[in-house]
């Protein structure tokens, strides 16, 4: 081999060698994300996750790609996004039962949120609102309690299922004021609002999506919000810490995970890109108009956030001897 020959063959292989740590170091993001939305295509998750991953992809400047995969309450969805390869292309929306209460309802749960898991941050929020029949001779939280024990065993709470918020903060109720109140599960509030407008029902905890078109008609009351501090849409309806539950600050929120391994600066990068996203014009609109509301949070008060609520569903749930077949 001549020298010439040697020195280009040199020449390549060193081009080579320096090309590969570039390649491996690939700016993120360079192709198109997917989010994995645990839930059916038409609903509040939907426009959730529509309306951010709008604006957080001008800002990462990819294509964002929402998936839906939806079943088990959430679940089947977040075990694909626990098992997906941590590289920052598969990322997807969490909230509340599966990431806090699941992990402690079901025996065979096919991910662990801590383990398997990345809380980026809580993007949308929606308050709880305990609401009782239009009828009922209560306005408050005080006097809802007085009534039910007045009728022991004659009284009953509606949630959309058992394990879910709405049923556990009811089970706080009991275990702090040991009153006895009937719990009926419906499959969803579908079918639990028409039977608190009938009458068959007389409390329950919804979202206030749900809830704020009935309110405003007049056709149920609320009594209480489980928000630290009372909300734009219902600003004479008082927070259950100022109805003497400091415990009961209760939302159901919506939040982007990754799969655990996700390099830090593409976590880092998501937290921003979805902050910047929640104080848009166009965000605020939309979780205004869903009856949402955004709470500030950084990466660490989130996870925390997320630790705290599982503690507090598994006393709950074990202490109360709740169980789902």
């Amino acid at each position: 081999m001549t020298d010439l020959r040697r020195r280009n063959l040199a020449g390549l292989l060193a081009a080579s060698a320096l090309a590969r740590p570039a390649l491996a170091q690939a700016p993120w993001p360079s192709k198109p994300i997917r989010f994995i939305v645990p839930w059916p295509p038409g609903g509040l998750n939907d426009l959730i996750a529509r309306g951010y991953n709008d604006q957080v992809s001008r800002r990462l400047g990819a294509t964002i790609v929402n998936d839906f995969k939806a079943g088990a309450g959430g679940r089947i969805g977040v075990a694909e996004i626990a098992r997906a390869a941590p590289d920052g292309y598969t990322i997807g929306m969490g909230n509340l039962g599966p990431l806090t209460i699941f992990p402690h309802l079901y025996r065979d749960m096919p991910y662990d949120p801590r383990r398997d898991l990345v809380p980026v941050t809580m993007f949308a929020a929606s308050p709880l609102v305990l609401v009782v029949n239009k009828d009922l001779p209560v306005n408050s939280v005080a006097e809802l309690i007085a009534l039910v024990k007045s009728r022991p065993g004659r009284m009953n709470a509606a949630s959309v299922g058992v394990g879910t918020a709405q049923h556990l903060i009811f089970e706080m109720f009991k275990e702090r004021d040991g009153i006895q109140m009937e719990h009926v599960p419906y499959k969803g509030t579908n079918e639990s609002l028409p039977a608190m407008l009938q009458g068959d029902v007389h409390a329950m905890f919804d979202t206030l999506p749900l809830m704020l078109p009935q309110l405003r008609a007049g056709a149920i009351k609320a009594l209480a919000v489980t928000t630290p501090q009372r909300i734009a849409q219902l600003p004479d309806v008082p927070t259950m810490v100022e109805s003497g539950y400091p415990d009961a600050d209760v939302v159901t929120w919506y939040a982007v995970i990754t799969p655990a391994g996700t390099p830090r600066p593409v976590i880092d990068r998501l937290y921003e890109a979805y902050t910047e996203a929640a104080a848009t014009p166009e965000v605020k609109k939309l979780l205004d108009d869903q009856g949402l509301i955004y709470l500030p949070n950084t990466q660490g008060q989130f996870a925390s956030r997320i630790a705290t609520e599982s503690d507090r569903w598994a006393r709950i749930i074990r202490e109360q001897k709740i169980s789902v077949q």
